[in-house]
């Protein structure tokens, strides 16, 4: 377990990084500090200031209420995202790991045909297919997560199932279902935490990167990709558009790998 004492500095960084984005995604639910969709003609390209602590964009809005916004919708698609792959990669990890034999192989062949193509490419030609519907990127993005997910979950239980006490449960009768849920998996789980951690940080990577392509989340809703996007058209104009829009991407990235990273070295310890 992670105690006080073996709690690193990556841990706590990592915690107030991601802290202080879900909290303003949080509080965008109920308050910010302008509309996100009213457009002043006035306040074009305003550089940060009292009134607008980030600036304002080409059409007069308020980039911070912008970003509070977008952290929520890119929080849900990143957490959607994982935690629909971890499902599925369990449950494929689990009976690839238990059953063994062909089963195994034939599904860690598909595994590693998933794996062999570019991921983004890959969410693309979903998300094309798809005829880009508002969360069509989450079906995209677990096309991508799940192989990796499938791999540790199988590594895990294949050698859970051999460990002595999975033995005396089944010399005892438990079922094979039994012994899958109740005795395999929740050992095998917490070895994914780090990886869920850090995957929720690819998968905000992957989300901003395919926005910013107009493949993600569609506007009025905005998103930190998109947000990216229109920014290049001012950039020297109103560089802070692109540079406040680019430090959360980046702060929320970081926040996401350093509490992955502090994870690791606890249960490592």
């Amino acid at each position: 377990m992670c105690t006080m004492k073996n709690i690193s500095f990556n841990f706590l960084v990592g915690s107030t990084l991601i802290f202080i984005v879900f909290f303003l995604a949080f509080v965008s639910f109920f308050y910010t500090p302008y509309s996100i969709s009213a457009m002043d003609d006035l306040a074009r390209n305003l550089p940060p200031s009292r009134l607008h602590i980030a600036g304002t964009d080409a059409f007069g809005r308020d980039i911070f209420s912008r970003l509070m916004v977008g952290a929520r919708f890119t929080l849900i698609v990143a957490l959607a995202t994982v935690a629909v792959s971890t499902v599925v990669g369990s449950v494929i990890g689990l009976v690839s790991g238990y059953v063994g034999g062909a089963a195994d192989e034939i599904i860690m062949r598909f595994a590693d045909v998933f794996s062999s193509f570019p991921g983004i490419l890959m969410a693309l030609v979903i998300v094309t297919v798809m005829n880009y519907g508002q969360y069509t990127i989450v079906i995209a993005l677990c096309v991508m997560f799940v192989p990796s997910y499938v791999r540790i979950v199988r590594v895990g239980t294949l050698q859970c199932k051999k460990s002595e006490f999975v033995q005396n449960y089944r010399v005892y009768g438990a079922s094979h279902l039994r012994l899958i849920a109740v005795h395999i998996y929740p050992n095998v789980f917490p070895l994914m935490f780090p990886s869920i951690i850090v995957g929720i940080s690819n998968a905000i990577l992957a989300e901003s990167s395919m926005s910013y392509l107009g493949l993600g989340i569609q506007p009025p809703v905005p998103s930190w990709g998109w947000m990216m996007n229109e920014a290049q058209n001012s950039i020297f104009t109103a560089p802070w558009y692109a540079v406040c829009t680019g430090l959360m991407i980046v702060l929320t990235i970081i926040g996401f790998n350093c509490l992955g990273e502090g994870l690791e070295k606890s249960y490592g310890k």
